[in-house]
């Protein structure tokens, strides 16, 4: 298991039915490993798909994206300002995921 001191720490919030993903959890810390590069929200996909993703990951990820139709903001700011999956996460972010599908 990684230090707990060693990473970048980040806030993980999901909304709109996407947290029924991830066992109904809405909001989780996590410190994400240190690797050679920095973490992207490209890099944090692969990691969320990996490690937090329960079920359906196509309701979440489609490539190496988020689905059409999840609104990702990073400390309160659309992605689309800042990058998207280029933006690099520092430490102490908080990237939401709000699914705006809704089944019926």
């Amino acid at each position: 298991m990684a230090d707990e001191n060693s990473g970048l720490r980040i806030t993980l919030e999901f909304g709109g039915g996407a947290e029924l993903l991830f066992n109904k959890i809405k909001k989780q810390q996590v410190t994400l490993p240190e690797k050679d590069k920095s973490w992207t929200i490209r890099s944090l996909l692969v990691w969320i798909k990996d490690n937090l993703l329960k079920e359906r990951p196509e309701l979440f990820i489609q490539g190496d994206n988020v689905r059409p139709g999840i609104l990702v903001l990073v400390n309160d700011a659309d992605w689309e300002l800042l990058g998207r999956l280029d933006y690099e996460l520092q430490e102490g972010d908080t990237i939401l995921f709000i699914s705006t599908l809704h089944g019926g």
